[in-house]
């Protein structure tokens, strides 16, 4: 494979913004931990998306799509290939009920926009501090809602660079999964919201996000919640249970504001988070006989 450095010169050449070799990728976490990615660029454009996708499928690159990375460990190792962030494409088009937001737009934003021109049923998503495009490929939600519910329609780019609308009727949502990532790359997400008073609106987020300031440590650095709930329990509950609230590795620290939290207290590598997910699990299936399945997603080389 080529030098990084001429990787880099070559593919700079057909776009408008600097193209980072070795960049570490903690600058772009909310956990703020994350080894250096080979390669990394933040398009502009949707034709600068598809130069990337292209450029990297020429070369023979491993490609990563990071949103606002928080749902995301990545390794001390760092990440080989080309690492993607779309937080820079973030349009949105509002036409009556339905709604097109680049896979770029960060969900606080588009429930502000949501609200602003009197629609509703996406107020489950406030707090969560991911981009469109990352949450519809996991089906973020709450037990109050999830993005399945609301979407109209997928756009995606296959790696063979093909555009394809995906309707709701093509995609299969589950808990905290969806078919997308099989399909190909998130570019715009298509939602239909029904009317609704944004007084009521306005409210029901005011009450989603103290509840969330009182229940979640807000304050440190994490990745929201790290495992799924099994059936017929709270993974969160399992833990506490396990006596794990306060456990440590290095600077990564159970919180004891919700045992589904893993925080960063300062300095913590991502091989303190995974010796520290390993010791939950270790200990919830020694106790319960569940295994504690992961939410966030893990990339890399390393520990």
């Amino acid at each position: 494979m080529s030098s990084l450095t001429t990787l880099a010169k070559e593919l700079q050449k057909n776009l408008t913004f600097p193209v980072k070799t070795n960049e570490p990728l903690s600058r772009y976490t909310t956990w703020r931990v994350g080894g250096p990615a080979d390669l990394f660029v933040q398009p502009l454009k949707q034709e600068e998306l598809s130069f990337c996708l292209d450029f990297a499928n020429r070369k023979g690159l491993p490609v990563y799509i990071m949103g606002n990375g928080s749902n995301l460990l990545v390794k001390d190792g760092g990440v080989r290939g080309l690492v993607i962030q779309t937080k820079n494409l973030c349009k949105i088009n509002v036409d009556g009920q339905n709604i097109q937001a680049d896979c770029g737009v960060l969900l606080p934003r588009l429930l502000q926009v949501v609200t602003e021109n009197g629609l509703g049923g996406l107020e489950f998503a406030a707090g969560i501090p991911a981009t469109i495009g990352g949450a519809v490929v996991m089906n973020a939600g709450t037990p109050a809602g999830c993005l399945g519910d609301v979407v109209k329609g997928v756009e995606v780019l296959t790696l063979d660079g093909e555009r394809k609308l995906l309707n709701r009727k093509d995609i299969n949502f589950s808990y905290r999964n969806s078919s997308i990532k099989q399909e190909g790359i998130v570019v715009s997400v298509n939602l239909e919201l029904p009317f609704t008073d944004s007084g009521f609106s306005r409210e029901k987020i005011k009450e989603i996000l103290a509840r969330r300031h009182s229940t979640q440590p807000i304050k440190w650095s994490n990745a929201g919640s790290i495992f799924k709930n099994p059936p017929e329990h709270y993974a969160g509950q399992l833990i506490e249970k396990v006596g794990a609230k306060g456990w440590r590795v290095g600077e990564a620290e159970v919180s004891e504001k919700h045992a589904n939290f893993i925080i960063n207290r300062g300095q913590a590598k991502a091989s303190d988070v995974l010796e520290l997910i390993s010791k939950i699990q270790d200990a919830v299936y020694d106790q319960f006989g569940i295994k504690l399945e992961l939410e966030i997603e893990v990339w890399g080389e390393g520990l």
